[in-house]
């Protein structure tokens, strides 16, 4: 790899731990905290506006992953944890991670 590609996918990763986090903290108010309040304490605009949030962060997940795996060298393996975490509460945070000793990894390299 060149070192601007080195560059370039290094701050690839770093747009996808943002989004992993971003769409991770939503899920999680989401599950954890708006659908609580729409049935326990009968306040359904909690989930209104918190689904939506959750929606757009989603989207932006999906966009950041294709970006992602279509500039670099992913195995399926990654791929597929990298979809099924956006499913899991708490996934979001275990790929992060992922992400983060990948990118550590190839900043090493550089």
């Amino acid at each position: 790899m060149m070192p601007q590609d080195i560059a370039e996918e290094h701050a690839q990763l770093g747009r996808m731990r943002i989004a992993s986090l971003f769409e991770g903290i939503t899920l999680l108010l989401l599950v954890f905290v708006a659908v609580p309040l729409k049935y326990l304490a009968d306040l359904p605009m909690s989930t209104r506006i918190m689904g939506p949030v959750h929606g757009l962060a989603f989207l932006l997940y999906v966009w950041m992953l294709i970006q992602t795996v279509s500039g670099g060298d992913w195995s399926r393996k990654a791929i597929v944890r990298m979809v099924v975490a956006a499913f899991i509460p708490f996934g979001a945070f275990l790929n992060e991670r992922a992400l983060a000793r990948r990118q550590a990894a190839l900043a090493s390299v550089a």
